[in-house]
């Protein structure tokens, strides 16, 4: 069961939620900034990204090595990311450090330095990031899905972001950017773990800047639904194809029986173009289907890597099996076994502090209910055939269906489609 959280709203418009879990000695701490790379210009892609990093590279109380040194000390972790809608710095340290640890990363949210020397270092470090990605097939084909499915709008670009920007923008332009974006309005600390609510509030009072102006608005909201088709030439031994479709928003009531069919189409290992393409076939090492969800859209698709000579063959029954999902749906065994795997996850996940922890950051962040395990579970078991048999045929309708692909012969990639 999940144990009762707490929220406080601060006269700035911060907001602190945490979940007390007496039986550990640790806690998961986690600061989330409402900004990410779908509220980036084309001229600011990748800002978002570059200023997770320099988080790291300093603050006028703590040089870089610093930080880095009193986390070894404490034997914690201490890790960032960025996300298209959002950017979070979070750690996990036994209780007795968490003061400590709460100082230096609110130190290192609210007053980084953007120091000239620091950032053209940590610009040469995210520029290395850019090439590594680049030269991963496996993890680039996804990009140029959103390319695909989502067109100019800005959920459509790499995270990563555009390596002219990382390499052009001023020191002033990214403390401009950081200013304009990390304001208290648009933060929320979360922890989970052995915590006192009322004494990291306290904490968090301490440290926080005043009320700020408003983080600027996204005003990329209209998604263009629009079939695509997009392949990147590369020499690579395998293909690698992703088919997909705008998904649901995240407050989309659908979004449960939408876990449900990601699961039996390729979520699991007993899924359907698992069995049919992995363990029946041998036609591909990974295989699988995915979902996405954002404040307006989401995304949908499946993913499958296959040597040249399996590319028509493997489309082929990636074709077949969406076909049957939208014909006929899913069998009463599927659906219960897609349930309990759900809850099982859910439940699985709940023993970690760091999972409970970006539960309730992330929720809160976006606007959304924390349900008890009993309401999440309730929500799910409500999920109907005819629910999902609904979704599969909206979702994935063939005329909504993108299309990417990365491989050595854009022919071989057209004739696989084709067939």
């Amino acid at each position: 069961m999940l144990t009762e959280h707490r929220i406080t709203e601060l006269d700035s418009g911060l907001r602190i939620v945490t979940e007390a879990m007496p039986s550990v000695r640790s806690a998961a701490l986690g600061v989330f900034i409402g900004v990410g790379s779908a509220a980036e210009s084309h001229d600011e892609a990748g800002l978002s990204h570059l200023i997770e990093h320099m988080l790291f590279r300093g603050t006028p109380r703590y040089a870089s090595l610093e930080i880095d040194q009193i986390f070894d000390a404490m034997g914690a972790e201490l890790n960032a990311g960025t996300g298209k809608e959002s950017t979070s710095v979070y750690t996990r340290v036994l209780d007795r450090h968490l003061d400590r640890a709460f100082d230096v990363v609110a130190d290192m949210v609210w007053r980084p330095t953007f120091d000239a020397g620091e950032l053209d270092a940590e610009r040469e470090i995210v520029l290395e990031e850019i090439a590594m990605y680049e030269d991963d097939p496996q993890d680039k084909v996804f990009d140029v899905l959103g390319d695909a499915v989502f067109g100019d709008h800005p959920l459509g670009r790499a995270i990563i972001g555009r390596a002219e920007v990382v390499a052009g923008t001023p020191a002033a332009g990214l403390a401009a950017f950081h200013g304009a974006r990390y304001v208290p309005g648009n933060v929320v600390v979360a922890a989970a773990g052995s915590i006192d609510h009322d004494a990291l509030v306290a904490m968090v009072g301490d440290t926080a800047p005043a009320a700020g102006a408003a983080a600027p608005p996204d005003v990329h909201t209209v998604v263009e639904l629009k079939q695509r088709s997009k392949f990147v030439r590369k020499d690579t031994e395998q293909y690698h194809v992703c088919l997909g479709a705008p998904g649901l928003k995240r407050d989309d009531d659908r979004r449960f029986a939408l876990r449900i069919l990601d699961n039996v189409l390729g979520g699991t290992s007993s899924s359907r173009l698992f069995v049919e393409i992995r363990e029946k076939r041998g036609l591909a090492y990974a295989v699988y289907s995915f979902s996405a969800q954002y404040a307006t859209t989401g995304q949908v698709g499946l993913y499958v890597g296959t040597r040249p000579d399996n590319v028509g063959t493997a489309m082929g029954i990636v074709n077949v099996e969406l076909e049957k999902l939208r014909q006929d749906g899913i069998s009463a065994d599927e659906l219960e076994r897609s349930k309990d795997n759900v809850k099982g996850r859910i439940l699985l996940s709940l023993e970690s502090t760091v999972a409970r922890m970006n539960r309730l950051g992330a929720s809160v962040l976006a606007g959304m209910p924390l349900m008890s395990v009993d309401e999440l579970e309730e929500r799910i078991d409500a999920v109907s055939l005819d629910d999902v048999l609904a979704l599969a045929r909206e979702l994935y309708a063939p005329e909504r269906l993108s299309v990417a692909g990365i491989g050595a012969d854009e022919a071989v990639f057209d004739k696989a489609l084709a067939a």
